[in-house]
């Protein structure tokens, strides 16, 4: 019996490492594909850091930049794993406990994005009103 489940087990587990990276490139797709908000995160990255190129950060600057990015993003993609996985559940009916899930979810994306936002203004605003001073 336990050597069926364990056999049961490894049937579900790449073995490999290019077809574990490959899944793992399929569900970025598939996110980016289907989830609006992540897009727009995207973007609002994209704009970061052209700004920080055109801006010329120091190093340190780049590594907050880089870290409260990929925060928003990370907190995004398990978003939309939570939502999934509700509705998988409850099978788009509603539960009170649903709701809470996903609620939460969504505040973790909301909590990440107010950090990125304030490491954007404490790195953007000082450079941008100098440059608009010289």
């Amino acid at each position: 019996m336990l050597m069926d489940l364990k056999n049961n087990k490894n049937r579900w587990k790449h073995t490999k490492f290019k077809q574990s990276f490959y899944h793992a490139c399929q569900g970025l797709k598939t996110v980016m594909g289907e989830e609006r908000n992540l897009r727009f995160h995207l973007l609002a990255a994209a704009l970061a850091l052209v700004l920080g190129w055109f801006l010329k950060l120091a190093a340190s600057e780049w590594l907050w930049l880089f870290l409260s990015i990929t925060l928003v993003i990370i907190n995004e993609i398990w978003n939309t794993v939570a939502e999934n996985i509700v509705d998988l559940v409850t099978d788009y009916q509603y539960h009170i406990l649903a709701k809470k899930a996903k609620d939460m979810a969504a505040g973790a994306v909301l909590l990440s994005a107010f950090f990125a936002l304030i490491v954007a203004l404490i790195i953007f605003v000082p450079k941008i009103y100098n440059l608009l001073l010289s």
